[in-house]
């Protein structure tokens, strides 16, 4: 419909209707955000799209007999096999042949996932200084203390006393050595996310396939694949992709559950921090255990934050840190039963 030609290139969705409110055009952005093309949506009866569409009808009623020129009302789409996507739905009046109506569609949901997203960023960026801070603060009384042990060890050879009790000091040092050498690495692994990317040509497939075979070796369990083949490549360091899917993967192998599934999918005009993108990847790591404990869901992603006795509480810290090095983000969503964390990395 060559009036609205313009409209095509809007990341917002947006249709128009006749006077018996029947949608007679729809912008690409509208296909994306009802999963459907133009042809099934002209010709469709808008109200009937959503679950308040008794309320939204006398709106759109209003709308045209009073002759405002703007009015807004939160609506639900129902979608078959989906689950409802909540939008904010502002309607303006137009005058056209034929069309009386132009309405405007947002994701609510979109609009809290960036405010999400920016929160999240500005305290991962805050907690890593803090913690790069900490790490290099810590890392040289660390070998300090290594090296008197070890010096101390060598020592109990001179030292007139019983063998059982040189075994017994020995055990001492040994565990001071051990224990120094487990938080070194833990303090490597703290900095390590100074490496810039090593950007090259990759598969996501081959990414969430030598996870699998990871996650297979070091629990002995299977995973479900879920793939969309159709993907194209990106261009990405491969190695921090890995460790990010690694990451996440063995949470969902430690959560519980029966089964752990790695899905792929492409999606369409996205926002990515504050970044519109027209195409994005959809990686996505789903677990049947019994979800993310409440209290730590607002920190879920801070370092030393662990769900899990004996976790470092780093690994989903680092997989963020990897996605954002890519300009991607790391969602999630948990109840009991399902947890899916989602990896959103945009294709440029």
């Amino acid at each position: 419909m060559a009036p609205f030609s313009g409209l095509d290139l809007l990341a917002t969705a947006v249709v128009a209707l006749d006077d018996d409110f029947v949608v007679r055009y729809a912008n690409p952005a509208a296909e994306s955000l009802f999963a459907t093309g133009a042809k099934s949506l002209l010709g469709h009866h808008f109200p009937g799209l959503f679950a308040e569409r008794a309320e939204l009808e006398r709106t759109l009623d209003e709308a045209r007999a009073t002759h405002w020129d703007y009015s807004a009302q939160d609506v639900t789409y129902t979608r078959p096999g989906r689950d409802p996507a909540p939008l904010a739905c502002v309607i303006a009046r137009i005058d056209a042949a034929g069309l009386s109506l132009l309405a405007e569609l947002r994701p609510i949901e979109q609009q809290l996932r960036q405010a999400r997203e920016e929160r999240v960023l500005l305290e991962q960026n805050a907690n890593r200084e803090l913690i790069r801070n900490l790490a290099h603060e810590i890392r040289n009384p660390l070998g300090g203390l290594r090296g008197s042990a070890q010096l101390l060890e060598r020592e109990l050879d001179q030292l007139r006393l019983p063998a059982a009790r040189r075994g017994e000091l020995r055990e001492y040092t040994q565990v001071i050595i051990k224990e120094s050498d487990r938080l070194q690495r833990l303090m490597d692994r703290l900095l390590t996310p100074r490496r810039p990317p090593q950007i090259e040509p990759i598969s996501v497939h081959e990414v969430f396939e030598h996870v699998r075979s990871l996650v297979r070796a070091e629990f002995g369990r299977e995973v479900v694949r879920d793939y969309d083949p159709s993907l194209p490549e990106m261009h990405g360091d491969r190695e921090q992709l890995v460790q990010a899917v690694l990451n996440i993967a063995r949470n969902a192998a430690q959560a519980g559950g029966a089964t752990v599934t790695f899905r792929t999918r492409s999606v369409r005009q996205i926002t990515i921090l504050r970044q519109r993108y027209r195409l994005a990847l959809e990686l996505q790591v789903v677990d049947d255990g019994p979800g993310v404990p409440e209290e730590i869901r607002e920190r879920i992603f801070s370092p030393l934050v662990s769900g899990r006795e004996g976790g470092s509480g780093l690994g989903l810290s680092l997989a963020q840190t990897f996605v954002q090095y890519h300009r991607g983000v790391i969602e999630f969503e948990s109840r009991p039963g399902r947890t899916v964390f989602t990896i959103l990395l945009p294709l440029t």
